[in-house]
């Protein structure tokens, strides 16, 4: 069969549609295979698949077609993170529609018909249109019954461990999204502001002067504090300062976590403006005073800021606090915020009730855990390591959402004790569903109210090796814990840790082996992409304007963990790759069209040489995909196949290839079992990077003969000890300077390759170069070959 031109546009759909039909990625249950378990991450659904996703599922996919070659059984399911407030806000979007001018049922049903019938479709075939090898049979939603059903589970599993609570407490809010969130949904920002310092009066008629950023809490400001130690300001311990503009009296307290640095020492306490003033209302019992409500909007404690905006009711107040001249200085500055990372809103510190997973005593055993794993890159483990060290709050695991996974809660109306669902009702709706139970057993009261707050999509998210390994559970033994997780660096403290926590809260285990962590695509100045700055590069384009294999070579070039800037010159060089192969494999198959895959008595030194290297080529990749070091393992085989097998044996070979009468049988029969032979190992080896372009070749001529359905379900090289040979290595090397050594002589001369020249090798190689290799380097240089004291290089004619 003649090859003809390659179409990438073509051939990869269509290849795509094969890979399905064919189901040449299933898992299969019943192989005695060994098993190599993913944690595939499943993407949050927000429209269609960024360069980011592309980025890094194309780097895990590299590890995962490697272990199928290795003859793995690969369990590598796929998924989607649909529940929770990232899908609301699509769909509200979208549709432009706000949850809460409905039904909650109205909403939630217009967002699972979106999802099943608009974008998860869509969304789902990105990411099988760049090459991914899941099992996308092994498919779940993080909000399907499934889902569901396992994730509260895990709810009531912790509940009865005591390592839930529901309590009115400080919570970090976000106005905008009207919920409680999570301290790992923080982001720093970095933003403009004033230091602004006012007078306090003293009851006594002192004045001390306070700085603060946020005026706006001042009407719920419980207290002043200085530091043990601060002698200047010892004196006004026991006193009350009454606060500007809002007249109340509040105590002067003695505090170590004052900054006697920071401004004059003296700080008020407001609830909540940070951290610490949750630290102090607790440890020293202060009142409650709210100041801001859920809506992030000013509350009549403010009186006639009343209904503000909180930067409207700054503005406002500083101009009156100015009018009193009680603010005294501005000093502008920029400090860092901590922002929702869904929407960019600062957030709030609120009094609210939520329900929390109790782990802050665990970080010990958390970090124990992390030191545990094989990390790959090691040095990620740090990222870990220091999220958990700068824990501060449990893990408050309400949302005050419409779209998400229910709580299978109830309370009493009489006494509050919270109800639970069985396990036997799971999944369950307590809007919709009612308790088992019949009456309270705490007061034996028959009414009950159902809790309205849906679970964090994290707290579901967090439990993907259950979800994933519930799918096929009798291999639970066999899947548990998974081989690997692999994931970007920028959710190490969101879905790894989360992952890891509830895996040692549930299980006193590890989920996984081994952790694999990607970088960030930047753009071409090595900045963050983002639709405001407008630098986003979309991968659909990437593929539709070179192919897939172009895009997958274009990450491959990244080392695990690294960032990478976007450069186009990478997607030329992939495309240019992809051409070549083509290329030098047509010009192979088209002599491999009558041989037999008979394997001759003896083969040609350069042939055996060739082999040879292809034995360390297979050893070398080996070692580098071992390690998950797919860009060393690339970079090998990009060299060997351009430098070596293109550049010099296809042309030391073509002679044999074309002239058997004149060279010989047994000479050609040689070079079609090696050319066969080191094609077919580079196509394998290409194969994790390039599945397509090495696919399309490989049906096109090697499935006759190979027989496996795919080239993805080959065995990968195999590295032999018996084919070490470093006296034909280094034989090899010096004949291909010899060749170099020619080719360059008539690139200075200006003449062509086939140009004849006369070559003499200096009297020592009569002994290296037997007379297969004096032949080949005869017909590869176009020479007439002597001996003398050097190597010499003269034109025929001269």
């Amino acid at each position: 069969m003649e090859l003809g031109n390659y179409d990438s546009k073509e051939a990869e759909p269509r290849i795509q549609k094969f890979w399905e039909q064919k189901s040449i990625f299933k898992f299969d249950e019943k192989s005695k295979k060994k098993l190599f378990s993913i944690d595939t991450p499943p993407p949050t659904v927000s429209g269609k698949m960024h360069m980011g996703h592309a980025f890094s599922y194309t780097q895990q996919d590299f590890i995962a077609r490697y272990k199928r070659m290795q003859n793995y059984n690969v369990f590598y399911p796929f998924g989607t993170d649909d529940n929770g407030l990232a899908t609301e806000r699509l769909i509200e979007k979208e549709k432009n529609i706000k949850a809460t001018q409905m039904s909650r049922q109205e909403f939630i049903d217009i967002c699972l018909k979106e999802l099943n019938t608009n974008f998860r479709p869509k969304y789902i075939q990105d990411w099988k249109r760049i090459g991914m090898s899941c099992d996308f049979s092994l498919f779940y939603t993080t909000i399907n019954k499934h889902c569901q059903k396992i994730s509260q589970k895990s709810f009531i599993d912790l509940y009865k461990q005591g390592r839930e609570y529901r309590k009115e407490s400080p919570t970090i809010f976000c106005p905008e999204c009207q919920t409680a969130i999570a301290q790992v949904e923080l982001q720093d920002k970095e933003l403009q502001s004033t230091f602004n310092d006012l007078k306090f009066k003293l009851k006594s008629g002192e004045e001390i002067t306070i700085a603060t950023t946020r005026p706006e809490l001042l009407p719920a400001c419980v207290a002043i504090f200085i530091h043990p130690e601060d002698k200047k300001n010892k004196h006004l311990l026991g006193k009350k300062a009454i606060v500007p503009l809002f007249n109340q009296e509040v105590p002067i307290l003695e505090d170590k976590r004052v900054s006697m640095e920071k401004g004059s020492g003296i700080v008020m306490c407001c609830t909540f403006g940070d951290q610490t003033d949750i630290e102090w209302y607790r440890a020293h019992q202060l009142p409650l005073k709210i100041a801001i409500n859920k809506q992030g909007l000013m509350t009549e404690l403010a009186g006639k800021y009343q209904g503000q905006k909180i930067k409207e009711a700054r503005k406002k107040i500083l101009e009156d606090l100015k009018h009193l001249g009680v603010l005294t200085k501005q000093t502008p500055i920029k400090h860092i915020v901590n922002v929702h990372e869904r929407c960019g809103t600062e957030i709030e510190i609120l009094n609210t009730n939520q329900w929390f997973i109790k782990y802050l005593d665990l970080k010990e055993q958390f970090l124990k855990a992390g030191s545990q794993l094989k990390w790959h890159p090691e040095h990620m483990q740090n990222r870990l390591d220091n999220w958990i060290k700068g824990l501060q709050w449990d893990w408050c695991i309400s949302r005050q959402r419409y779209f998400g996974i229910p709580f299978p809660v109830w309370y009493c109306t009489n006494c509050q004790q919270e109800i639970l669902a069985e396990e036997s009702q799971l999944p369950v709706d307590p809007l919709v569903d009612k308790p088992k139970i019949k009456s309270c057993p705490k007061c034996r009261n028959n009414k009950f109210t159902p809790e309205k707050d849906v679970l964090d999509t994290w707290a579901t998210s967090s439990l993907t090796p259950e979800i994933a390994i519930e799918l096929k559970p009798k291999l639970r033994k066999k899947l548990f814990p998974m081989d690997l997780r692999p994931q970007s660096h920028d959710i190490i403290t969101f879905w790894l840790f989360n992952t890891l926590a509830k895996s040692q809260l549930h299980n006193k285990k590890n989920p996984w082996k081994n952790i694999m962590i990607s970088g960030w695509v930047l753009d071409p100045s090595g900045n963050k992409m983002s639709k405001s700055k407008g630098n986003i590069i979309e991968p659909q384009n990437i593929v539709q304007q070179y192919s897939a294999d172009t895009l997958r070579y274009w990450a491959s070039s990244s080392k695990l963990g690294e960032d990478l800037a976007f450069q186009e010159k990478n997607l030329v060089t992939g495309q240019k790759t992809v051409n070549k192969l083509w290329n030098a494999s047509k010009f192979s198959i088209q002599h491999l069209q009558n041989y037999k895959l008979k394997k001759p008595k003896k083969l040609e030194t350069i042939d055996s040489w060739m082999l040879a290297n292809i034995n360390e080529l297979a050893k070398s990749c080996t070692e580098s995909f071992e390690n998950y070091d797919y860009q060393h393992a690339r970079a090998e085989v990009d060299n060997f196949f351009w430098n070596t097998f293109c550049d010099f044996y296809l042309e030391i070979i073509k002679d044999r290839l074309y002239n058997p009468d004149k060279r010989g049988k047994k000479e050609q029969e040689s070079a079609l079992y090696t050319l066969y032979h080191s094609l077919l190992a580079i196509l394998k080896l290409w194969a994790p990077i390039m599945p397509y372009i090495t696919e399309e070749i490989y049906q096109k001529y090697f499935i006759t003969y190979e027989k496996q359905s795919s080239i993805h379900l080959l065995s990968w090289p195999k590295h032999s000890k018996k084919e070490e040979n470093k006296k034909l290595q280094e034989t090899g090397k010096l004949f291909l300077s010899v060749v170099k050594e020619a080719r360059m002589f008539k690139t200075q001369k200006n003449k062509s390759l086939k140009e004849p020249i006369l070559l003499q090798l200096p009297n020592e190689y009569k002994k290296k170069f037997d007379k297969s290799l004096i032949a080949d380097l005869i017909s590869t240089t176009n020479s007439e070959i002597s001996f003398g004291k050097e190597l010499e290089i003269k034109l025929k004619q001269e």
